[in-house]
């Protein structure tokens, strides 16, 4: 009998479309959160999850520093203010994450980071904002 897989993620269609229209190369980190996600519409999407342009706050495990980030397309990012493109490895690992569970990612350098979602602050799709 074929065990059932829970997903540890969720995504909604439209990021979904709209990442895979991107032309840079996917990092493994982003392939794995596709993978990883089921998808799903936008409205279905509950509050505490990282979509798109969701502002939210991070805690790095091994330090305890806080930080305020912002998923953002490669366009918009500037990580020195906390917008985090989905094609960097932190980007990619907060894609479809739920608050209060972990993201692990590796630096260009191989270094291992791991950080807990502590609070969605803002997400537009719980704003009503099914469409941007």
């Amino acid at each position: 009998m074929k065990k059932l897989r829970t997903p540890e993620r969720l995504m909604n269609e439209l990021d979904l479309a709209r990442i895979s229209k991107l032309t840079a190369p996917f990092p493994p980190e982003l392939l794995e959160a596709i993978d990883d996600s089921e998808v799903i519409t936008p409205k279905e999407i509950p509050a505490d999850v990282i979509t798109m342009n969701s502002l939210f706050t991070v805690v790095e495990t091994e330090s305890g520093h806080s930080n305020k980030l912002m998923l953002c397309y490669p366009n918009d990012a500037e990580p020195a203010k906390g917008y985090i493109s989905v094609l960097s490895p932190v980007g990619a690992s907060l894609l479809g994450r739920k608050a209060g569970t972990l993201a692990q990612w590796a630096t260009p350098n191989g270094e291992q980071h791991f950080a807990v979602v502590k609070e969605i602050l803002f997400q537009p799709e719980a704003s009503g904002d099914y469409t941007t």
